[in-house]
């Protein structure tokens, strides 16, 4: 058995996830805050429009897709201040061997994540 990642580590790596998938799209990272607990995870730039990214890190078996929207539309008002786009981007993490078990460092794992969902 691996070492078994923490919150902060499946955090950081939803996030990496997310950083590269931006990175590909032509986003430019203006801010990029890893504490899940503060919001926005990403400010982008792209096309002159600024975006806001809350990234969530899903257990499994929850939807990746599901949001909270209080803090979401917390998040769109504030974003809306800065006349930014506000995103949600879950990404769902399990263990490849058994989606039960947790997710164990340098082990296989699956990834479920469809992309930003504009709020």
């Amino acid at each position: 058995m691996g070492k078994e990642l923490t919150e902060q580590e499946l955090h950081n790596l939803a996030m990496n996830i997310v950083g590269r998938e931006l990175e590909a799209n032509g986003f430019e990272f203006m801010g990029v805050n890893s504490k899940p607990k503060r919001n926005p995870q990403f400010v982008c730039l792209k096309d002159k429009i600024l975006h806001f990214i809350v990234v969530r890190y899903v257990s499994y078996p929850k939807n990746p897709r599901d949001y909270d929207k209080t803090l979401m539309a917390k998040m769109k008002d504030h974003a809306d201040k800065h006349e930014a786009k506000t995103y949600f981007a879950g990404v769902g993490l399990s263990n490849a061997q058994d989606r039960n078990l947790p997710v164990y460092l340098n082990e296989e794992y699956i990834v479920d994540y469809r992309g930003l969902i504009e709020i």
